[in-house]
């Protein structure tokens, strides 16, 4: 049996039922789990790890809903005037097509190692391109040498260029070929118990991607298996377009049509909701991956946070692809995040400004509710021990009075300790479950050969 102790921080952000936040408060870990989270003289004396947290913010591991590791190989490629979804995507997909196997693994490595120096410890990752006989193994190993909590989102494309969509033929797949891979890579790697490190999602890429017939077979599939659905959805004015055009609906009444809404389902981006949609998405329990920073970065506009939180939308973070996004900083997101519905909610008229603890909560329990977790996202009894500590004496946060606002009110650095079931991943502000700068320089000659060659 093995103990963690975490005591003297300056504050213990709970996210529990009751919001807690205890001053010089601490946590009692045995064997991966929380025991007791409350005052430091109430916990154990000792423990076989003991951390001191004098001066720093202790809170749950940031879960991350949405991203694409395998695109930190092209950061900053697709910086043109014409930075649309659809033209940004039509520039990389030349790119994407020369991947291999082992750039997948580094990719994945290094997107990790980034993500768990902002503090996260649970992340989804949609793989949806596998040129060159690279699959979804590829990631999923990787995943498991970072020690990190892994959703491996089996994504896919069925509907080429040639066939109405927007991929190239070279790089979409055949549909029975599709769901006969996800099947396996369900039976072999899926943990559906508490505490699971590797879960398998089915994810079909988008509307403009894959038909009709391969979403309808996706869900029945997925719902056989018992394991969560995730697509993107209603993320550009292009695609709501392409939806109205091609199926005579929007992308919500799209989903709906083919059986995509559910407590099992949630969509990245949502940013072009109607009202009528919020309520669909809440009234079925579907939940949205919020991606703001690409959200602007392709100028696609600023998701309805607002409305979704006020109608009880199940809603989480998700830094995106790192080359629409071209970075991988999960506190950062949840600036960004409270930043941009900031902006929106100026812009439409005024009202109720969203608060620093309420994104830093989408950024926990939120991102694991999305997910379809209970076992993550607080600092409760019987939880996960996923607790990261920020050192809120570092110069970035200086003078801050309220010091869990500092975490979204200041430029986010990065933590100086994570932990993922009780085991280190994050010590002194560096990853140590596998060599990242020996991955860093690996990535970068692949990066380096991806353009070469474009």
């Amino acid at each position: 049996m093995s103990s963690l102790l975490i005591r003297n921080a300056e504050v213990v952000v709970t996210m529990d039922d009751d919001r807690r936040e205890i001053a010089g408060g601490g946590i009692f870990c045995r064997d991966g789990w929380i025991e007791h989270v409350g005052a430091t003289d109430t916990l154990p004396a000792t423990a076989d790890e003991v951390f001191d947290a004098t001066g720093h913010v202790v809170l749950p591991g940031l879960v991350d809903t949405h991203h694409h590791l395998y695109q930190t190989l092209t950061r900053a490629v697709a910086d043109v005037q014409d930075a649309s979804l659809f033209a940004w995507l039509t520039a990389l997909y030349p790119i994407w097509a020369r991947m291999t196997p082992d750039d997948i693994a580094v990719s994945t490595l290094v997107g990790l190692g980034e993500l768990a120096l902002s503090g996260c410890t649970t992340t989804s990752d949609h793989l949806y391109v596998f040129p060159n006989g690279s699959t979804l193994d590829d990631s999923i190993r990787a995943a498991a040498d970072t020690g990190m909590r892994f959703h491996a989102a089996r994504g896919s494309m069925s509907l080429g260029e040639s066939a109405g969509g927007l991929p190239p033929d070279d790089l979409v797949e055949d549909e029975a070929g599709i769901l006969a891979d996800t099947q396996r890579l369900i039976e072999a790697f899926h943990d559906p118990e508490p505490g699971a490190m590797i879960r398998i999602v089915v994810a079909p890429c988008s509307p403009f991607s894959v038909t009709p017939a391969a979403m309808i077979e996706s869900a029945r599939l997925a719902r056989a298996y018992g394991v969560t659905m995730h697509t993107h959805l209603a993320e550009t004015i292009d695609e709501e377009r392409f939806c109205r055009e091609t199926f005579g609906v929007d992308p919500i009444g799209y989903a709906e049509r083919v059986g995509w809404m559910g407590d099992d389902v949630w969509f990245a981006h949502g940013v072009h909701v109607d009202a009528a949609g919020v309520a669909m998405l809440a009234a079925t329990g579907t939940g949205i991956a919020h991606c703001p920073t690409s959200n602007m970065r392709l100028a696609s506009g600023v998701a309805p946070l607002r409305e979704y939180l006020d109608a009880g939308v199940r809603v989480g973070l998700g830094v995106d692809g790192s080359a629409s996004n071209d970075g991988s900083n999960l506190l950062g997101e949840a600036r960004q995040a409270l930043l941009a519905a900031r902006v929106r909610t100026a812009l439409e008229g005024g009202g109720s400004l969203l608060s620093a603890r309420t994104v830093l909560e989408i950024a926990t329990r939120g991102g694991a509710a999305v997910l379809g977790r209970d076992d993550i996202g607080a600092l409760a009894p019987g939880k996960a021990a996923d607790v990261v500590a920020v050192d809120v004496r570092d110069i970035g946060y200086a003078g801050a009075a309220d010091p869990v606002a500092a975490l979204v009110l200041c430029w986010p650095a990065p933590v100086s300790r994570s932990w993922v079931h009780g085991r280190p991943l994050v010590v002194d502000g560096s990853v140590t479950t596998f060599d990242l700068p020996g991955a860093v320089e690996r990535h970068r000659a692949a990066a380096r050969r991806l353009i070469a060659e474009s």
